[in-house]
């Protein structure tokens, strides 16, 4: 079974910078591609952020150019670099990760949420 844990959120003031990390825990890993979603009280959660099992990033639009995602396969961790915050940024951020289909791991994951405070 995976567990996703996220922390390094916090307040920030605008022009900041903050780095999000996930840590993926389990006796049994079968990930493929993971990533970083926002959601915003009242609206729907909204992918940031997505890094296939190849390297190919995905960035939001609104992101594209301040927000950098890794990942560390080795210490099993995602992270998102976040620089030049503006207070729009301000949401809670969730880790997502997706089982590995060809290997039979159908499931996938998320963690409980990182709250981002961008002030002005």
């Amino acid at each position: 079974q995976v567990a996703l844990t996220e922390s390094g959120g916090g307040l920030v003031q605008a022009g900041g910078s903050l780095r999000l990390s996930c840590a993926v825990s389990g006796d049994s890993i079968c990930i493929s591609a993971m990533g970083w979603y926002s959601q915003v009280t009242g609206k729907g959660r909204e992918l940031v952020a997505q890094l296939s099992s190849t390297g190919h990033e995905y960035y939001a639009d609104s992101v594209r150019g301040r927000f950098t995602i890794s990942r560390d396969h080795a210490e099993q961790m995602l992270y998102l670099q976040m620089n030049s915050l503006k207070p729009k940024d301000t949401a809670v951020y969730y880790c997502y990760a997706e089982g590995d289909k060809d290997s039979g791991c159908v499931d996938d994951y998320w963690g409980r949420g990182t709250q981002v405070t961008v002030s002005t």
